[in-house]
């Protein structure tokens, strides 16, 4: 199962990615299978030389009781010390911010999040986008249009 992030596909544009773990509590599963997460406005930042996931919002689990999770937590990333080493060098160039791209539940049942070190678009570029992804569905029509 794969949950992307559409509006920062939109917004920003991807200089490198790479696929950590997240450190999650038991509700916070339940509640990711069933797919009710938002990824609005979230993004990571370094703290203590480890990589945090903020303002992911995992709703809260409906079986849950008083045991269940803060929607809003700040969630630890899990990756080595190469690939935060990495991170973090490149992310303090000016202009660049990481943010997380997908949410992957793998073969083996394992909640992975796609993250990438991104720049913003301008709003020429924006536009640039919206107008590829015109065209390729005007192509895409015609030719199921040709094969009839």
């Amino acid at each position: 199962m794969k949950i992307k992030n559409r509006k920062a596909i939109f917004n920003f544009e991807f200089i490198e990615k790479e696929l950590a773990g997240i450190s999650l509590k038991g509700t916070e599963v339940k509640s990711i299978r069933e797919g009710k997460i938002s990824f609005k406005d979230s993004y990571c930042y370094f703290k203590n030389n480890e990589l945090w996931l903020k303002n992911f919002h995992i709703h809260e689990y409906k079986m849950g009781t008083n045991n269940n999770h803060d929607p809003k937590r700040d969630r630890k990333l899990l990756l080595t010390k190469n690939q935060l080493k990495n991170f973090e060098n490149k992310s303090k160039e000016k202009g660049l911010t990481i943010i997380p791209v997908e949410l992957i539940i793998n073969e083996k049942g394992l909640i992975k999040i796609e993250i990438a070190l991104s720049k913003g678009k301008k709003i020429f570029n924006k536009k640039q986008t919206i107008k590829e992804n015109d065209i390729k569905i005007d192509m895409d029509r015609e030719i199921k249009n040709y094969k009839k």
